[in-house]
C-alpha cells in the first residue's frame, strides 16, 4: 500500500517531460478549462497562467463549463497528440513547459512576431509550396 501512496506522489510532483517520439508534428495548443475551476483551484498559479501568460504564439483558450485546466497539444491538421492537466502545476512550471516544447512568448499582446519563430513551435510546415 506504501509503495502506492509513494508511487502516486511522485507522479504528482514531476513535471511532464517532453517526449520527441510522441509529440512528433507539435504545431500548435490550446488551454481548455472553465473559469469557475480556476476560481475553486487551491493555488491561483494557473489563473495567473491563464489570465495573464496567454500571449504566446498558436496557443489559445477554449473555455468548457466545467473543464479543468489542461493544455492539448495538436498537430497542423488539429488533431490531440497529447493531453497535460495543469491544475498541480506552478506558473512558472508551466512556462517552462511551453518553452521546452519551443513556444514563442511575446513580450506583449499586440507584440509582432519575428519571422524566424512565425511558425512555432512547429519545426516545419506540412504544407508544400504548389510549383507556380
Amino acid at each position: 500500500m506504501w509503495l502506492l501512496v509513494l508511487a502516486s506522489l511522485l507522479q504528482c510532483s514531476a513535471a511532464y517531460d517532453v517526449d520527441p517520439q510522441k509529440l512528433d508534428g507539435l504545431a500548435r495548443a490550446r488551454v481548455e478549462t472553465c473559469g469557475g475551476q480556476l476560481n475553486r483551484l487551491r493555488e491561483l498559479q494557473v489563473k495567473a497562467f491563464v489570465t495573464q501568460d496567454i500571449p504566446l504564439h498558436n496557443l489559445v483558450m477554449k473555455h468548457i463549463p466545467g473543464a479543468d485546466p489542461e493544455l492539448v497539444l495538436l498537430n497542423h491538421y488539429y488533431e490531440e497528440l497529447d493531453r497535460i492537466a495543469l491544475s498541480d502545476m506552478t506558473r512558472s512550471e508551466i512556462n517552462e513547459m511551453l518553452g521546452k516544447l519551443a513556444f514563442y512568448k511575446k513580450a506583449q499582446p499586440e507584440e509582432e512576431v519575428p519571422e524566424e519563430f512565425r511558425f512555432s513551435p512547429a519545426k516545419d510546415s506540412p504544407f508544400k509550396d504548389e510549383p507556380a
